[in-house]
């Protein structure tokens, strides 16, 4: 599997405060994401941190000045500027911010920005009052301005013991902007909605029915989609998942719920990727008090669920939304067969069919393997991959398959064909 930072360089900024011990560990998570890792530290950072720290972990030589002479014949401000795909400000204080904002290029990390064409995140991390001086905020303001990406600071207990904004954000969600920061933005402007996990179905309040889906598929779709610039509404079952940043996140439990759900942003989504795997029955009468074993029936009577993706392709064929509409099928055998008739039954314009058949692929798996069948009878069999992998081969197929692309592509084939 292709690590997801390979062949990029990131340039990891860090000045002088108390939240430099975090960015350590992200320089071994970009690390771990295939990214080479420079660090330029600023002289008040390596009061916080030693500079063998960062270079022992990352395995390359750490920059803190203008004018070391490691190589002579090299301008250290511009040839690390060239080097960088993106640049991580990490942790950004308020004299950095400063620098930055009113161009002082007086130390080797403002003069490496200034020098950079590679996009700027910037992650500000200070004291609350700091944070929320107007000079500080004005500083901010002229940095968005300039196109630099400032993730906002949580909040919480200060290492001063002050309780507010300021602190370091989540790598998780450092990680996604990095990402997004280094990918194509195909999906820009797209509305898209995802359903992941499972549902459960109530017999009584202790019992319920389910199925094996942990949810990891859908949210790798949500995550990868996002990356790629779309807004992203997931709607998820029950998981121990935590939501993917910056995505737009609604837990749901039942197939009833999550009927509604659909039907509620199903209109405004210009690609619908059914990932859940909804009951297909419930209980037919649930009862409010927990059964007891002995009165509990030697058959349990069942009501069939609401078909969500078949009642979306009949929407689909009166209103035209979602623009595309995909589903997903569990299967363990003739899967082409199963996979092209609920492509046609449903009004689908694509389906991934899983075959759940073995432990490396489908439920609670890392890893996934799906045929991928369109409305025009293409099929293509990916080869065993990680899930986020697999959700972006899913979303480069629905990117051909939006109508306004669509148009494009059979326009440039009649003008081949002519020729």
């Amino acid at each position: 599997m292709q690590p997801l930072l390979a062949n990029k360089t990131i340039l990891l900024g860090v000045s002088g405060s108390i939240a430099v011990y975090k960015t350590v560990d992200w320089a071994r998570a970009l690390m771990r994401d295939g990214a080479v890792v420079r660090t330029i530290m600023t002289e008040a950072a390596t009061r916080f941190m030693a500079p063998l720290t960062f270079a022992a972990l990352t395995g390359q030589p750490v920059n803190t000045d203008m004018f070391q002479q490691a190589d002579a014949h090299q301008i250290p401000h511009i040839s690390l500027a060239r080097q960088a795909d993106c640049i991580l400000l990490a942790p950004a204080t308020a004299t950095t911010l400063a620098r930055l904002a009113h161009g002082l290029a007086d130390n080797l990390l403002s003069a490496v920005v200034m020098a950079a064409t590679a996009p700027v995140i910037i992650c500000p991390a200070m004291n609350t009052k700091m944070l929320q001086h107007p000079a500080t905020q004005a500083n901010l303001t002229t940095l968005r301005r300039f196109g630099y990406l400032i993730i906002e600071p949580e909040s919480g207990r200060m290492a001063c013991g002050e309780e507010g904004p300021g602190r370091l954000p989540e790598w998780d969600q450092v990680r996604e902007t990095v990402l997004a920061t280094l990918r194509p933005q195909d999906l820009a402007g797209r509305t898209v909605l995802v359903s992941a996990g499972p549902t459960r179905e109530h017999l009584d309040p202790a019992r319920f029915l389910s199925n094996r889906s942990t949810g990891k598929m859908g949210y790798a779709l949500a995550r990868t989609a996002r990356r790629r610039g779309a807004r992203v509404i997931l709607v998820s079952g029950p998981t121990h998942l935590a939501p993917p940043p910056m995505v737009e996140t609604m837990r749901v439990e039942t197939a009833a719920e999550m009927e509604l759900a659909i039907l509620a942003h199903g209109k405004e989504a210009d690609a619908l990727v059914m990932a859940a795997a909804v009951a297909d029955h419930r209980p037919a009468s649930p009862t409010k008090a927990k059964l007891k074993k002995q009165a509990m029936p030697p058959t349990l009577p069942l009501a069939a669920t609401s078909d969500i993706l078949r009642t979306m392709g009949e929407q689909k064929k009166k209103s035209g939304r979602p623009a595309v509409l995909v589903g997903f099928a569990a299967e363990s055998s003739n899967l082409t067969t199963e996979g092209q008739r609920k492509l046609r039954d449903k009004n689908l314009d694509l389906i991934a069919v899983n075959d759940i058949g073995h432990p490396d692929r489908g439920f609670a798996a890392d890893t996934n393997q799906v045929l991928l069948l369109d409305r025009f009878g293409t099929s293509r069999q990916l080869p065993l991959l990680g899930k986020e992998e697999t959700a972006d081969h899913v979303w480069d197929t629905i990117i051909a398959l939006f109508p306004d692309r669509d148009q494009g592509l059979r326009a440039r084939s009649k003008k081949a064909n002519k020729k």
